[in-house]
């Protein structure tokens, strides 16, 4: 089960977009830029981002590397209607943050979301979706997270006027064992967002991934803050984003702060939502 939802996404991004057209045949860098800031555009994507966090573990020189593969794959499934599959397979490593200053590397769980979402904004310009969330249990070290199946729902909601995008992308999972007890999944994800473009391609964005572990009681807040550049190789738009974070909350010997790179490769459908 571990790879159904990435193999998938890549075998939908393959079939639809062996041949990407030029940006300017079908949107111009700042459409996309404007369309990589709505989580549920109707715009195929494989990002590939990469986090790395400092400043924790026994002897406050603990590393953790995680890195996400996240395809997201716009679904026509009615005239008005689209079901935006979003995936993250994490490749993690972690280095001198246990007391026997050991290296871990592996998988963590893989999360899949499925956001109904209608095309069209409403009336005052919201754009929403919302839908079940599914943890697939991947992790192959428990350093990195229970190895348990779960689900819960997910919803996100933005608005954009102007150069702004403002919104929340949240979820909920529980384990379908042991949600109430160690072992077991019982968390909530809120991400705030905001983006601001600057023209041509670029864009200034913040966020913070705020995660809360109701069985240890325990927050995670990441804030990320930094900038995003659309551009093309060839025939091919892609997208690079590079962010500071800082961890506004984490638990005992967790991280301090950290740097994140995302790589992005871009499909345009050719067809706004």
């Amino acid at each position: 089960m571990r790879s159904t939802g990435l193999v998938a996404a890549i075998a939908l991004v393959v079939g639809a977009s062996t041949t990407p057209a030029p940006v300017s045949a079908q949107e111009s860098s700042d459409d996309l830029a404007k369309q990589l800031s709505n989580p549920i555009a109707n715009l195929i994507s494989v990002p590939f981002q990469f986090n790395a966090a400092f400043g924790g573990g026994p002897d406050d020189d603990g590393q953790w590397y995680t890195l996400n593969i996240q395809p997201v794959i716009p679904i026509s499934i009615a005239p008005d209607w689209n079901l935006i599959v979003r995936t993250i397979v994490p490749i993690l490593g972690r280095e001198d943050v246990s007391p026997l200053d050991s290296s871990e590397w592996g998988f963590g769980n893989t999360l899949q979301s499925f956001f109904f979402s209608p095309k069209a904004p409403t009336a005052g310009g919201l754009i929403w979706g919302i839908g079940p969330a599914f943890n697939y249990p991947t992790t192959t070290d428990p350093l990195f997270g229970p190895s348990e199946w779960g689900a819960g729902p997910t919803a996100v909601a933005l608005i954009q006027k102007g150069p702004w995008t403002t919104g929340v992308l949240a979820n909920q999972i529980w384990s379908f064992d042991n949600s109430d007890e160690a072992g077991g999944i019982n968390a909530t994800f809120i991400q705030p967002f905001v983006s601001y473009a600057l023209g041509k391609g670029l864009t200034l964005n913040a966020n913070i991934q705020a995660s809360y572990n109701w069985i240890g009681e325990q927050w995670t807040a990441p804030l990320n803050a930094g900038f995003s550049k659309v551009f093309t190789i060839g025939r091919q738009p892609m997208s690079f984003a590079l962010n500071g974070t800082y961890y506004l909350a984490t638990p005992d010997e967790g991280p301090e702060w950290g740097v994140q790179s995302t790589l992005t490769f871009l499909f345009p459908t050719g067809k706004k939502k």
